[in-house]
């Protein structure tokens, strides 16, 4: 019988672990989620659907734009948010890829 062993490398490892954390924080992921409905906004809508304080918004859109997963076009003295498309693309493609290796071995599982 031949078994299939596959593993992440460490660089896979370590881009899942960091996903991972910024969605382990419900407001990031209820910030994300708002984003996906809505094609662009500024920082006062967010506050508004997720119902938490603006400095608090702020940090974890600063963490999430950090990350690469947003992105902020400052318009006037607001900045519009949006979803970054190719790294959105990118971190659907680790998650795929990694969740997919439980596909390979299911058939063995007890």
């Amino acid at each position: 019988m031949t078994s299939i062993r596959r593993e992440s490398s460490e660089a896979e490892q370590q881009s899942i672990a960091e996903i991972a954390k910024l969605l382990s924080n419900p407001a990031r992921v209820a910030i994300l989620e708002f984003l996906m409905r809505t094609p662009q906004c500024i920082c006062n809508d967010i506050v508004e659907e997720v119902q938490l304080a603006q400095p608090t918004i702020s940090l974890h859109l600063k963490d999430l734009k950090q990350a690469g997963w947003i992105k902020g076009t400052i318009e006037g003295r607001q900045i519009c948010y949006c979803i970054d498309e190719k790294k959105w693309e990118e971190v659907q493609s680790i998650l795929v890829k990694w969740l997919g290796q439980y596909q390979e071995i299911k058939q063995k599982c007890c």
